[in-house]
């Protein structure tokens, strides 16, 4: 009996094993949002911390910067006078940021 325990703890372990990143997914019901290394964003930062100054109160704030979102634009609220700023976010074809514009959301 202890050695069909063994054998079967072993072919456990083999199966573990051999799990890679879209099995262990489908195992736990995940949906990957980001994969290191995959498409465009190969080399590149998930997030990055950009300084800009608010246009209200003309404090400098960090900001995180998300990205896997690609171009666009987003609010957030400055973290010093709490009004609404909107930035728009520029990316290259490889997806390394090339500016932040920051604006007054009236």
């Amino acid at each position: 009996m202890t050695r069909r325990k063994a054998t079967e703890l072993e072919n456990l372990k083999g199966r573990i094993a051999r799990l890679d990143a879209d099995s262990v997914d489908r195992l736990y019901g995940l949906e990957p949002v980001y994969e290191p290394g995959a498409d465009r964003l190969a080399g590149l930062a998930p997030e990055e911390f950009v300084a800009v100054r608010c246009p209200w109160c003309g404090e400098r704030l960090e900001t995180r910067v998300d990205a896997t979102a690609g171009d666009g634009a987003y609010i957030e609220d400055c973290e010093v006078c709490c009004r609404p700023l909107e930035l728009t976010v520029e990316r290259a074809d490889n997806g390394a940021l090339l500016s932040v514009a920051v604006k007054r959301l009236e």
